[in-house]
């Protein structure tokens, strides 16, 4: 019987042992399960710069984010104006502690600056934030407010309130909504570091997608602090799609969630840093361009 260095056996049975490698299997992929052109950021950027809305009449594509509280909708908002404004920029506040009651609490149109000066104006995207989704009953968001969200029933500035969702009649209800006014993309923000979704939680998620789908408003996913769940992709971004445990927990969430996997990405929101990392942008970018590819598609077909 051949000699084996001492403990580089493993039992399978009890009458058999066998060696194995003492090398860990690596975090990583050979190759990327998903293709993304780095190093073209600005082509990326002036994809964005140079959208008009198919409808005359739609001046803003409109984004609404939802998903858990503290998920990082608000970050990935100001990550957004960040690429866009090419510098650090805050126009959605955002809070830096965790806790489980939200911080948004109102509902607030984001817009983009395009330009400077008297050449200033907006980029046709913009991004709604709403109250977090939490655990139980009269916690959070109300499902109500998001769907009527959807069909552009919910002023600017109405102030959500869990207990009691808006109803028609009451000051924040819109009682005719534009076609700017209704939302043209649904996109959930998700933190892929988050252990597990809390069974009230993802009923709550799969309620508003079933109303998205019979509006047939088309959906996508976020999945956040992409560096803080893996310590490969924290060392280098570009090892995003490398990443076996990233991977597994996009599948892992689509699976629950039911969104499918060419509809979700993975983002790095900008928390730490005070200048713009290219990579970062390249990510953030991939994804917005296909948000806008979604919602023309949908605007094509009001």
């Amino acid at each position: 019987m051949a000699q084996y260095p001492k403990g580089v056996w493993e039992l399978f049975s009890d009458n058999h042992r066998k060696p194995f490698a003492t090398t860990a299997e690596s975090p990583i992929l050979d190759e990327p399960w998903r293709e993304l052109q780095w190093g073209k950021k600005q082509e990326d950027l002036r994809y964005v710069q140079e959208y008009k809305p198919a409808q005359d009449d739609i001046r803003y594509l409109r984004v609404l984010l939802y998903g858990p509280v503290g998920a990082g909708k608000s970050s990935f908002i100001n990550s957004v104006s960040n690429v866009l404004r090419e510098r650090m920029s805050n126009i959605a506040l955002a809070s830096a502690m965790t806790s489980d009651i939200s911080f948004t609490r109102k509902y607030e149109t984001h817009k983009f600056i395009k330009g400077r000066g008297s050449s200033k104006t907006f980029y046709p995207v913009v991004f709604n934030d709403i109250m977090g989704l939490e655990e139980g009953d009269n916690r959070g968001v109300h499902e109500n407010d998001i769907n009527l969200a959807l069909r552009g029933h919910v002023k600017e500035g109405y102030k959500f309130n869990p207990v009691s969702p808006l109803t028609e009649g009451d000051p924040g209800y819109n009682p005719t909504p534009s076609a700017d006014d209704k939302v043209h993309v649904l996109v959930c923000v998700m933190s892929i570091n988050a252990s597990q979704i809390k069974s009230s939680v993802l009923e709550k998620m799969k309620n508003v997608r079933e109303r998205a789908s019979e509006l047939g408003i088309p959906q996508m996913a976020m999945m956040t602090h992409i560096d803080e769940a893996c310590g490969e992709t924290d060392k280098d971004l570009r090892n995003v799609y490398k990443s076996k445990h990233l991977r597994k927990k996009m599948k892992d969430f689509s699976a629950a969630v039911g969104i499918p996997l060419n509809c979700i990405f993975p983002v790095k929101n900008y928390s730490e840093e005070i200048d713009l990392k290219d990579d970062v942008d390249t990510l953030i970018l991939s994804a917005l361009r296909k948000m806008i590819d979604f919602g023309d598609d949908f605007i094509e077909k009001i």
